[in-house]
């Protein structure tokens, strides 16, 4: 399965801080926001990925990532030169994805849970239809909401409809930005058209997969954290959040180099290497994930 990050578009809801820089290479405590989904697509064993994010933006980011074997990665890198929505980088990576499967990730969205590897390598063993995700919120008619029926006796719930941002939700249960598609995405993507937004949107994605009932939901349980760093204030919740775990439990959440490393995606030798190339608490941090 390839991996798509889209952090492409201008930041404006985060003014006047990403005049000069993208946004999802702000910092989340001690990492770039773009560790965050990068790190989701590791924890579900996806090391083929591709980076989407305006033309100005993208050679940042390549210094910032490289070309991911650090990781034990292969990271591409494709202009989005307009935002024209979140289902368009299917159509940007379609030669990437090169007929597989894919994930796509919203660069601004973070995911932390017990069990969250183990669902995400589920997603990612999908061979036919979508995988989405659902998690309550107490606002939904500020998220795409999927509506569930209820559960068969296998424990599956039926997904019964989709909504973006309804003025009255039929459900609690919104949508994070993070999505597993079989190889049906690119073909149905370019079937779609623009919205009132003029932008190709992902629940008419995601509608077409329920349309032919392939489309499946996973619900995010009580132990799961999912936060979008897309505002000042749920930046700075994001990364009070980010703090509060790890000053807790000693233990750093999506940690490229960390994760990398407990999937087998590099050897001891080769985080040694990585840790001695970071100052600081980083490093040590990593060193001591080598001799507790």
């Amino acid at each position: 399965m390839k991996g798509l990050i889209l952090a492409g578009g201008r930041g404006t809801r985060l003014y006047p801080v990403t005049r000069a820089v993208s946004k999802h290479l702000l910092p989340v405590y001690d990492k770039p926001m773009i560790y965050y989904p990068l790190s989701a697509l590791m924890l579900a064993g996806i090391r083929e990925i591709l980076v989407i994010s305006t033309p100005e933006d993208l050679p940042q980011y390549s210094r910032m990532l490289g070309d991911g074997a650090q990781w034990g990665l292969q990271l591409s890198y494709r202009e989005q030169a307009t935002p024209r929505g979140v289902a368009d980088a299917l159509l940007i990576g379609e030669s990437f994805i090169a007929g597989e499967p894919c994930a796509l990730v919203l660069g601004d969205n973070l995911f932390y849970g017990t069990g969250l590897g183990e669902m995400l390598r589920r997603a990612a063993a999908l061979q036919r239809g979508a995988m989405i995700f659902a998690y309550p919120v107490r606002d939904p008619e500020r998220y795409g909401i999927v509506e569930l029926g209820a559960a068969d006796d296998r424990g599956h719930r039926r997904v019964l409809s989709l909504e973006e941002k309804p003025v009255s939700p039929r459900s609690n249960l919104a949508v994070p930005g993070m999505y597993f598609y079989d190889r049906q995405a690119c073909e149905l993507a370019r079937s779609l058209v623009p919205g009132p937004r003029g932008e190709l949107e992902i629940t008419d994605l995601n509608q077409l997969y329920l349309d032919r009932s392939q489309l499946h939901v996973e619900v995010f349980g009580r132990g799961t954290a999912w936060l979008d760093a897309g505002t000042h204030s749920s930046l700075l919740a994001a990364a009070n959040f980010v703090h509060a775990v790890q000053d807790r439990q000693g233990l750093m959440i999506c940690c490229p180099e960390e994760i990398a490393w407990r999937m087998g995606f590099i050897n001891d030798a080769q985080l040694a290497r990585l840790a001695a190339e970071l100052a600081a608490e980083y490093g040590e941090y990593l060193r001591h994930l080598l001799h507790p």
